[in-house]
């Protein structure tokens, strides 16, 4: 599975100049989930990750190769979350492990794409306290509001991911969890905006792939990312010569 490789390579490139801190998953560190979305008032609010103009970008991609993502484990670009005294860009990159969806049958090949496009809904499914978290999918967007009280708690990074990956790790189909938080002032954000974007694009071309969709690539609206992503138009082909025979 090596539509996202091209976007996974990237991901360690964008956090600026500094060498990122890295923690091990550990499930007992994880911060507090209340289950349920909180409301962070913004007077109870000490900044917000991604406010105003600020870049607050977040994608997904899958790969079955244990030389991109080898263990569980986060990474922190940048600032913690008890460094940051105001606003500031954000970036949350998920990369994820599976086991091999490689299948000569139709119906297995489609359940497993169908895995992966399950997988990036966790992010809706995690709630830390005091961590409000405002997602867009169609704009790639994650804003976060942080509270005092999470603050002053000692809430970081570390621990926020470990809850993420928690999360993560419930689905059978995901080995292992690389999680990127970026805040460094030097990252490329637009960079990311970027990776963003073309994650987003292989996604929504693999549900209209298996959707069924016509084989005339002068008129398909997909066409530039099968032209830039290797194996994208090989998929598609393969999936039309199914759906006919």
């Amino acid at each position: 599975m090596d539509l996202y490789h091209s976007v996974i390579g990237r991901a360690e490139e964008l956090g600026g100049s500094s060498a990122p801190r890295r923690y091990p998953y550990d499930p007992s560190r994880a911060w507090e989930d209340t289950g349920a979305f909180e409301l962070v008032m913004l007077r109870d609010a000490a900044f917000e990750l991604g406010g105003g103009s600020k870049a607050a970008v977040n994608f997904t991609c899958v790969t079955t190769s244990p030389a991109l993502v080898e263990k569980d484990e986060i990474l922190l670009y940048g600032p913690d979350l008890g460094e940051l005294k105001s606003d500031s860009d954000y970036v949350r990159i998920t990369l994820l492990r599976v086991g091999d969806i490689e299948s000569d049958d139709e119906d297995d090949t489609e359940q497993a794409f169908r895995a992966i496009q399950n997988m990036d809904f966790v992010k809706y499914r995690v709630f830390p306290k005091g961590f409000m978290i405002r997602t867009s999918s169609e704009s790639n967007r994650e804003q976060v509001r942080i509270s005092k009280d999470a603050v002053r708690s000692g809430i970081s990074f570390e621990r926020i991911g470990d809850d993420f990956i928690r999360q993560y790790k419930q689905d059978p189909n995901v080995l292992a969890v690389k999680l990127i938080f970026i805040t460094a002032p030097d990252a490329d954000y637009a960079g990311a905006k970027k990776c963003a974007r073309t994650a987003h694009d292989i996604t929504m071309s693999l549900t209209k792939i298996l959707e069924g969709m016509p084989t005339d690539c002068g008129s398909c609206s997909l066409k530039p990312i099968c032209d830039e992503v290797e194996g994208m138009k090989e998929l598609h082909f393969g999936k039309e010569k199914h759906t006919t025979e």
